[in-house]
């Protein structure tokens, strides 16, 4: 063998050589460029989850999530996000506004004194009785009730302004209005066992699932919404407004005299 094919084939095994390095060089680099990627990947994707998970963790929940949620509007009222609950004969010249929290013990002593005065006057027209649930007393405990239960209001609503007067009525009743400080309301039990003395609402399959639900959960807070910016000076509850003033200087009336003698004047303002 001569020197020259000697050196060719050194030559062409070294071009050889070479060209296998690049092609090994080239698929290091690659599955190096997979690596990085797929970790990339990775990292993006566990953020991304951590991202999501702290978004879900500050999600607001219950009836913090209700306050923005659609509002489920009942039958029977009017207005915006159906916060404007009306009753009575349309011939009524004038309508009292009374604001009321469900928990307010006040409002039950009202309720059982009066009550039947007050229903007596809508059934006769001698005004219209517009309803402003407020939600207040919750705020003093961070308690639910008083929300709870005008969900539940919004749910006999729904059925009808009578059982919505009717479930009003036994709520504030002497037997089942709980202290103050028992939140005993926020129970949708309790609500349910309490609507059950209601002819319209006993055994009533669409309204128990509506309190259970927590259909008008929504309708709650955009009707306590209207509490808090009242226009009229209320600060508490019962509180009665006709004509955009309020009755008898803000004071609560307990008797039913009491609450014709401040009527009879407001109708004649």
């Amino acid at each position: 063998m001569s020197k020259r094919n000697t050196q060719a084939a050194k030559t062409a095994a070294r071009e050889r050589l070479r060209e296998e390095r690049e092609r090994q060089a080239k698929r290091d680099k690659a599955k190096r460029q997979v690596i990085v990627a797929a970790s990339v990947v990775a990292v993006l994707a566990a953020a991304g989850g951590i991202g999501y998970a702290v978004v879900q963790a500050n999600k607001p929940t219950g009836w913090d999530a209700a306050k923005s949620a659609t509002v489920v509007t009942p039958a029977n009222t009017t207005g915006k996000d159906g916060t404007t609950v009306v009753i009575g004969k349309s011939t009524a010249k004038k309508t009292l506004k009374m604001y009321e929290d469900p928990r307010c013990p006040i409002c039950s002593e009202f309720e059982q004194a009066v009550g039947p005065t007050l229903k007596k006057d809508i059934d006769d027209g001698k005004f219209k009785y517009q309803y402003v649930g407020a939600t207040f007393i919750d705020d003093h405990d961070n308690g639910q009730g008083s929300k709870n239960a005008l969900s539940a209001l919004g749910a006999a609503l729904n059925v009808s302004p009578e059982a919505f007067l009717e479930y009003k009525s036994a709520l504030y009743s002497a037997k089942w209005h709980p202290d103050e400080n028992d939140d005993k309301f926020k129970n949708d039990s309790y609500l349910i066992q309490v609507a059950d003395t209601v002819p319209a609402l006993k055994n009533n399959t669409a309204f128990q699932n509506a309190v259970k639900k927590g259909t008008y959960d929504a309708w709650a807070m955009a009707m306590s919404k209207t509490f808090d910016d009242n226009k009229e000076g209320v600060t508490g509850t019962p509180a009665f407004v006709m004509d955009g003033k309020q009755l008898n200087g803000g004071k609560v009336v307990l008797t039913p005299a009491d609450f014709d003698k401040m009527i009879d004047t407001a109708l004649k303002g």
